[in-house]
């Protein structure tokens, strides 16, 4: 008489033979998407200013000067909070 499972006092029965469960594909690792980036620093006249660069380092943006740190880093929300539905306005010339 053959064995089909085994049973243990504190377990279910186990099966002593599975099928083999076929070999799946590791998922493909995603790229990390590269962003933009605000850098906040000091001018030479002591205001803080922030800069938006572009995924390749180019500086795209800089601000106007902040008396207070707090007012530059509100100054990057409100740029972070009004870029997403611009209006674009054609000057002529």
């Amino acid at each position: 008489m053959d064995i089909v499972y085994e049973v243990t006092l504190y377990s279910r029965p186990t099966p002593v033979y599975t099928k083999p469960t076929p070999m799946r594909n590791k998922p493909a690792k995603k790229k990390p998407i590269k962003t933009g980036k605000f850098e906040v620093f000091k001018d030479k006249a002591g205001e803080y200013r922030f800069r938006l660069k572009a995924p390749n380092g180019e500086i795209i943006a800089v601000s106007e000067g902040y008396r207070k740190k707090k007012s530059c880093l509100d100054g990057i929300q409100s740029v972070k909070k009004n870029v997403l539905k611009p209006k674009i306005v054609e000057l002529n010339k």
